[in-house]
């Protein structure tokens, strides 16, 4: 399991892929920042956990004058012309697109093209400027120094990851994100993204990173893992059926422990299903190919892939991409007996034959008590 496996889980599954680029954006620049050897970083100064503190303090209390003004404001005005009205306030946001490519001419040359780039490079900047100019202006913090080192990539940064209506707004609360462009007013140091980085480092080892591994010891689609789950079920009535059967006939005890092979067959393929597992798919160490993956072909996938890890690209959306409605319009049954490929994680399988052989223990525990009961309870002899 890759880190190029983790992005793939957070951008289809997850939906929060956003917080994975932002960490690997972060590492390269702390990196980028300590190795720079001109003189200029010393005009970014270590952002202090005292001014941390400092600048949290201040925003929070301004955050409690705010609401306790516009409460007593309500109150006062409630039930006249004047009453606050919900929704009243102007949210659009610009209508600029950052992200968007100015058209071409289909009879450009060389020249027009490169103009155009250029063009299109200095708009960006002017654009990202922009953007986080008004992104300190809305937190009350002071225009930063243009001089600063890596101060472009920083304001590409804050209209990318930390402003409000970013393409990849990072979850911050209210104060949090405050915070941190204040901090990014002041310096372009490493240390400004402190409190940022540990709300997202945290968010990836506690909840992301468990879940993905959850998610990869699935080896079968839901179509197939709901198919799982009913031949379970299925097969536990089946052998509770047969084993009432045979104990209400004049069949002897030994007959009854029949219904132990349903029995420990739809136990043991419950218990796997339940962990997303197909008891067939895992004899053979195969999984189901994933629905993007199955209508993209490799050279896509690659491009794909390597736009995911883009530290400032677009929104991380799929909604839009072809497979979403073809894998739609497939019938059940062919996702149930969809295309598979082999499990070439080593570590992957150790963790299914894991959950496998628990499946079989259980099936076997549970399977026996009720056999056991079967053949304890003395014959009916109705037929």
């Amino acid at each position: 399991m890759t880190v190029r496996d983790f992005m793939t889980y957070l951008i289809y599954v997850e939906h929060a892929a956003e917080n994975l680029q932002f960490y690997l954006w972060f590492q390269d620049y702390e990196k980028r920042f300590n190795a720079n050897p001109t003189t200029d970083v010393k005009l970014a100064p270590e952002w202090t956990r005292a001014m941390q503190d400092e600048a949290v303090i201040k925003i929070r209390k301004e955050q409690s004058d705010k609401m306790r003004k516009e409460s007593e404001a309500a109150a006062i005005f409630k039930g006249s012309d004047f009453e606050k009205k919900v929704g009243s306030q102007d949210r659009n946001m610009s209508a600029v697109d950052p992200f968007a490519t100015p058209p071409q001419s289909s009879k450009g040359d060389d020249s027009s093209i490169y103009t155009a780039s250029c063009t299109m490079k200095s708009l960006n900047a002017m654009s990202h400027q922009s953007q986080a100019s008004d992104a300190f202006k809305r937190a009350g913090a002071q225009q930063p120094f243009t001089i600063q080192p890596f101060r472009e990539e920083i304001n590409r940064v804050i209209s990318t990851y930390i402003m409000e209506g970013a393409p990849r707004q990072l979850n911050l609360s209210s104060s949090e994100q405050k915070a941190v462009i204040v901090a990014l007013s002041k310096t372009t140091h490493p240390s400004a993204f402190r409190s940022v980085f540990k709300t997202v480092d945290s968010s990836l080892r506690h909840q992301a990173h468990p879940n993905f591994i959850r998610w990869s010891i699935c080896n079968g689609n839901p179509a197939r893992v709901f198919f799982a789950r009913s031949l379970g079920v299925g097969l536990i009535a089946a052998g509770i059926v047969v084993g009432l059967i045979l104990t209400l006939s004049n069949a002897g005890r030994g007959y009854r422990a029949l219904a132990a092979i349903a029995l420990v067959l739809g136990i043991s393929t419950l218990v796997a299903a339940y962990k997303g597992m197909c008891v067939v798919l895992h004899g053979m160490h195969h999984r189901h190919v994933r629905p993007w993956e199955l209508f993209v072909d490799s050279e896509n996938m690659e491009d794909a892939q390597k736009q995911s890890f883009d530290s400032f690209g677009s929104q991380n959306s799929y909604e839009d991409e072809p497979w979403v409605v073809k894998y739609e319009k497939r019938n059940v049954v062919r996702k149930v007996f969809d295309r598979e490929v082999w499990i070439q994680e080593p570590a992957l399988r150790q963790i299914q034959d894991t959950i496998f052989v628990q499946a079989i223990l259980a099936s076997v525990l549970l399977g026996g008590i009720v056999t056991a009961i079967f053949v304890a309870v003395p014959g009916g002899h109705f037929f």
